[in-house]
């Protein structure tokens, strides 16, 4: 235990001194919208919903730093909320889509054969809709709660998740290490978790970022067209929807969402990047 604790420490360390500023700043970002989006029952001036003014789209004053809405609501406060629930709602469905994704993958590349080829061709067969009308007849037939929300996007994320994690566990199950675990008499359980999964975590952690900010931008263009996340409530795709009439008075209230989705993908595309390419850069060393 102690020597696994040390060389987690090393792992750190060595990361940490690999870190660009670009890197470091990005990383940065998303901890300070993780943080705010934890707290933001804590954070936030005024309720979600809570109304302060009867003029619509007021410029920034010192009661409200961001202005008003339409509605008169503080700005700020509704983008604290915001992202509170993108990432809430992008984080729970990128772990079921994870879950999943990851589990089937590899139990097509563990069993091969029959079993292979019939879920990749299912797979193939829903990666061949187009997810976003996928995601709107589901929705207008279900409705638009949470819950449909949340498992609609997770399936049809899972089978992005499913090619990768097959693709991966297919190149890692002709690997010598496993062919020796085969000969020893490993089940296919155990080789898939002592073999597979730790040699594809690095990609698969890659693919992570990357499906999370599918994720929130799946959400926010399902907000964006109504079927996402339904008012009072708001996420940055609602406040982007709500606020579009802003721009035509000279204001910038519905600008601020929009930043919102575009630096946190941006800073999370930073940081995969940067996880993808020290990975790459480990491989000469590690063969």
């Amino acid at each position: 235990m102690t020597a696994q604790v040390r060389t987690w420490q090393g792992e750190l360390r060595e990361a940490a001194s690999d870190l660009t500023p670009g890197v470091t700043l990005a990383l940065l970002f998303l901890i300070f919208v993780f943080l705010v989006g934890a707290f933001a029952p804590w954070i936030a001036p005024y309720g979600e919903g809570q109304i302060l003014t009867n003029e619509s789209f007021e410029p920034p004053s010192a009661i409200m730093w961001l202005g008003s809405d339409y509605l008169g609501r503080d700005v700020l406060s509704r983008l604290i909320y915001g992202v509170r629930i993108t990432l809430f709602l992008a984080l729970v469905i990128t772990f079921l889509s994870f879950f999943a994704g990851v589990g089937l993958g590899f139990l097509a590349a563990a069993f091969g054969g029959r079993v292979d080829m019939w879920m990749s061709r299912i797979n193939d067969a829903m990666l061949s809709f187009p997810a976003l009308m996928l995601a709107l007849i589901v929705i207008n037939s279900l409705g638009s709660s949470f819950v449909v929300l949340v498992f609609t996007i997770a399936f049809i994320d899972l089978t992005r998740v499913f090619r990768v994690a097959r693709a991966l566990a297919v190149n890692i199950m002709v690997m010598d290490y496993v062919e020796a675990a085969i000969v020893r008499g490993e089940g296919k359980g155990w080789i898939v978790w002592h073999e597979v999964l730790p040699n594809a975590l690095t990609p698969l952690a890659a693919e992570f970022g990357i499906r999370f900010t599918y994720a929130i931008l799946f959400i926010s263009a399902l907000s964006f067209l109504g079927l996402g996340v339904q008012p009072p409530q708001s996420d940055l795709g609602v406040m982007v929807k709500e606020n579009m009439q802003a721009i035509l008075y000279g204001e910038y209230t519905t600008l601020y969402p929009a930043f919102g989705i575009a630096f946190i993908a941006i800073s999370m595309n930073v940081f995969v990047d940067w996880l993808l390419q020290r990975s790459s850069a480990k491989l000469p060393d590690e063969i």
